[in-house]
């Protein structure tokens, strides 16, 4: 995907406080930031951050970090949290495959996976954020009774990780080719940007659960 720089991003990012600059500082030490114990939920590609700003309001109960690789996307994000600022939500501009270099073994109870990219070529599987390898990452920092939730328009990705998760060891615990249409699967839901475009689309949205398990899946 070609982003269109921004300019003055970078350093809008760096001077912000709510963008943590040295992250790797803050391996297992998370609860020293939000001055609590409550539990940590992290978004990974949270892109223009409606999702998690959204969650982070509307549950201060729980604490919200959202991943970014880029910038110029992340610095829409602090847009939205300018004007009110919010104690359980941080931000931070890394590659996703460096999260365990960042939070230590059992220190996250949710990760949100919302229209990642895809990735189509067969070569590019393993880039996928719902491939085996980001998952052995997954594995290694969230709580034992932590899960990962997975939003897409993709088909393609869709059934890709379905497949791909039982594979690494983990349970699909719910999944619908339909959200918006599952009274179950769409309760609580919270739109991001792309879902709101794909829905006024006439695109379903696909959705599912998963967390780690010895034995068992749906699929």
């Amino acid at each position: 995907m070609r982003l269109r720089n921004i300019k003055g991003a970078k350093e809008a990012v760096a001077g912000s406080p709510c963008c943590i600059p040295m992250p790797q500082e803050l391996k297992g030490l998370w609860h020293t930031v939000f001055l609590n114990e409550h539990p940590i939920h992290i978004e990974i590609g949270m892109g223009k951050g409606q999702f998690i700003t959204t969650l982070a309001r509307e549950n201060p109960q729980i604490n919200y970090i959202g991943i970014e690789r880029y910038e110029s996307v992340l610095i829409r994000a602090l847009a939205k949290t300018t004007e009110q600022p919010l104690d359980n939500l941080k931000f931070i501009c890394m590659d996703a495959r460096e999260i365990c270099d960042v939070f230590a073994p059992n220190e996250v109870n949710r990760i949100y996976l919302n229209f990642s990219d895809p990735w189509p070529k067969d070569r590019h599987a393993k880039r996928r954020l719902t491939s085996g390898a980001f998952l052995a990452l997954y594995g290694q920092i969230l709580s034992p009774d932590g899960h990962i939730e997975f939003k897409t328009d993709n088909r393609g990705l869709f059934d890709f990780s379905l497949e791909e998760i039982p594979k690494a060891g983990w349970r699909i615990d719910a999944y619908t080719l339909d959200l918006h249409q599952d009274p179950s699967m769409n309760k609580g839901n919270i739109l991001t940007e792309y879902e709101e475009k794909f829905s006024a689309m006439g695109n379903p949205i696909f959705k599912l659960t998963a967390s780690r398990a010895k034995t068992g899946s749906l699929v």
